[in-house]
C-alpha cells in the first residue's frame, strides 16, 4: 500500500472538511457537521471548541499528529508537555463514541506502513551500495516466516556454500544484515549505521570480516553463521517488528563467539534505532565501542560489564 498516497488522502479529506465547515458557518458561528442527530449538540460543541482552542479554523489540514485534540483541557500546558514527551497516541479525543476522522485515517495509514514493512523487500540499491551479497534462510516465504520462526534461524545449504566461498574465515568482527520483520528499517537506517560502524571498527583497529545480507533471517541465525565463520564477535543489524509509532526501527544484536545453543541472555542488543529513537549514526559508532569491549572481556550479554 502506498503510504504517500494515504497521507495525501488524509490531507484531502481534512481540506474538504475545512471547506465544508467554512461554507456552513460563514460568520464563524456554530458549526453543523454530523448527520447523527443524537450526537448533534455534542459534536457541534466539541468540534467548535476544539477548533477554537487550538486555533485551527482555516488551517485544519495543518493539524500535526502530536498535537492534542482534547477540547477545554483542565491543564492545557501539562497536556501539551505530556503529548510532546512521547509519540504514543494520547490526547486524540473522540466524536461521540468513535475516534475523530483524522485519528482513524492516521491509524490506518500507520497500520499500512507496518504491513508494508513486514511484506516489503530491502532495496537492492541499498545492498549494492555496501557491496552486500544475499543469502537466504529456510523460511521459504513470508507466511512461513511469520508462523515458523525456527525456519528463519537456519541457512539453506546454498547459503552455507556461498558464505564459505565469499567470506573471510575467523575474523574478529563479522557484520551481518537482515530484513527481519521490517525491510523498511534496513532501507531507512543502514545508509547511516553501516558507515559509522565501519569507521568505529577501523578506529579501534579491529579485523572486519566479509559482510553480507540474510533474507528471511531471525535473530538466532547469527548462531548458525557463527558456527560457519567462527568470528570472535558477530553483530546482526536486523529490522524490528513494526508498530503504529514507527515501522522503521532497527536493532543490533551482538554476541561473543556465537554458536548453536547460545541463550538469549548471552546477547547484547541496541534497539530502537531510527530517526525518532537512537540516532542511526550514533548507534553505529556505539556498536563499534561495545564490540571492542566484548573482545577485551571475551563476553557478551549479561556477562559483559559496560
Amino acid at each position: 500500500m502506498n503510504i504517500t498516497l494515504l497521507e495525501t488522502l488524509v490531507d484531502k479529506v481534512m481540506a474538504e472538511l475545512q471547506k465544508k465547515l467554512v461554507s456552513q458557518s460563514p460568520q464563524n458561528q456554530s458549526v453543523q457537521v454530523t448527520p447523527c442527530e443524537s450526537q448533534q449538540t455534542f459534536v457541534d460543541e466539541s468540534l467548535h471548541d476544539h477548533l477554537e482552542n487550538v486555533e485551527l479554523i482555516g488551517h485544519v489540514e495543518d493539524i500535526k499528529k502530536s498535537e492534542p485534540s482534547i477540547p477545554r483541557p483542565k491543564w492545557k500546558e501539562g497536556l501539551a508537555e505530556l503529548v510532546a514527551s512521547t509519540p504514543a497516541r494520547i490526547g486524540v479525543w473522540r466524536t461521540g463514541t468513535r475516534p475523530l476522522t483524522k485519528t482513524m485515517l492516521q491509524f490506518r495509514c500507520d497500520h499500512a506502513a507496518a504491513v508494508d514493512a513486514v511484506y516489503g523487500e530491502v532495496s537492492q540499491r541499498v545492498l549494492d551500495e555496501f557491496d552486500l551479497f544475499t543469502v537466504e534462510t529456510t523460511y521459504g516465504n513470508t507466511e512461513n516466516y511469520l508462523k515458523r520462526p525456527d525456519m528463519g534461524r537456519i541457512l539453506t545449504d546454498e547459503a552455507v556454500a556461498l558464505i564459505k566461498e565469499k567470506c573471510k574465515m575467523n575474523p574478529q568482527v563479522q557484520i551481518v544484515v537482515s530484513d527481519g520483520l521490517s525491510a523498511n528499517a534496513v532501507d531507512a537506517n543502514l545508509p547511516d549505521v553501516f558507515p559509522a560502524l565501519l569507521d568505529s571498527l577501523r578506529m579501534h583497529g579491529l579485523d572486519i570480516g566479509t559482510p553480507f545480507f540474510v533474507k528471511g533471517g531471525r535473530v538466532a541465525c547469527m548462531d548458525h553463521i557463527g558456527e560457519i565463520l567462527q568470528p570472535d564477535v558477530l553483530v546482526l543489524l536486523i529490522g524490528e517488528r513494526p508498530g503504529l509509532v514507527t515501522a522503521n526501527s532497527m536493532s543490533a544484536y551482538m554476541c561473543y563467539r556465537p554458536r548453536k545453543g547460545v541463550v538469549e541472555s548471552q546477547r547484547t542488543v541496541i534497539s530502537n534505532i531510527h530517526k525518532g529513537g537512537t540516532p542511526p549514526i550514533e548507534a553505529g559508532a556505539h556498536i563499534g565501542t561495545i564490540l571492542k569491549k566484548m573482545l577485551e572481556q571475551k563476553a557478551s550479554g549479561v556477562n559483559l560489564v559496560m
